[in-house]
């Protein structure tokens, strides 16, 4: 496992993979999806004249619907799975990094913490784009879930000006299920 934790070290500080922009616009629709999905009754999300009166120009977006906006999708994600059941992989750093994780049997994921800093409220019509690096990848440790590798991505934000909009830390564990039966 050594020799592999050196491999592991050679990710941080790594872009992960090509820039991501949006597919669509923020925008009022998606907005209210999302804050019913969330039961958030915060009215400078859905009411223009509410927002106003806190001295914004309308609705805002709250902000840590951040990430929302990036994400590419169902039909990618079962893209991308079947490239690792076929044991390929895109040429990013991030799909080299699951799949040297995937060989050695840490092949499942959960996400363990995010931390988010907003830089200023997103608009309906801002088009956001982020960019990931791999921050880290720990030494292999043993937890409840069994052992495995933490990854921290840190992912940086910005409209279609190139201004920062937020920040974020994102944590998963990678990880060989423990043998319930031993």
């Amino acid at each position: 496992m050594h020799a592999q934790q050196l491999d592991l070290d050679a990710f941080g500080g790594v872009e992960a993979e090509p820039p991501r922009v949006a597919r669509y616009a923020v925008n009022e629709a998606m907005i209210r999806n999302w804050v019913e999905a969330v039961d958030d009754r915060n009215p400078v999300y859905v009411d223009a004249d509410a927002a106003r009166a806190t001295g914004r120009e309308g609705i805002i977006c709250p902000p840590a619907m951040i990430s929302t906006w990036v994400m590419n999708g169902y039909r990618r994600w079962r893209e991308v799975q079947a490239l690792r059941e076929a044991g390929q992989r895109e040429d990013f750093a991030y799909s080299r990094l699951m799949s040297l994780l995937d060989e050695a049997g840490f092949t499942s994921v959960v996400a363990t913490d995010v931390s988010q800093r907003y830089l200023r409220e997103l608009r309906p019509g801002d088009r956001i784009t982020c960019f990931f690096t791999i921050d880290s990848v720990s030494p292999l440790k043993q937890t409840a879930l069994g052992p495995g590798h933490f990854v921290t991505l840190s992912k940086r934000y910005v409209d279609g000006d190139g201004v920062p909009v937020a920040e974020e830390d994102f944590r998963l564990l990678r990880f060989r299920p423990a043998n319930k039966d031993g």
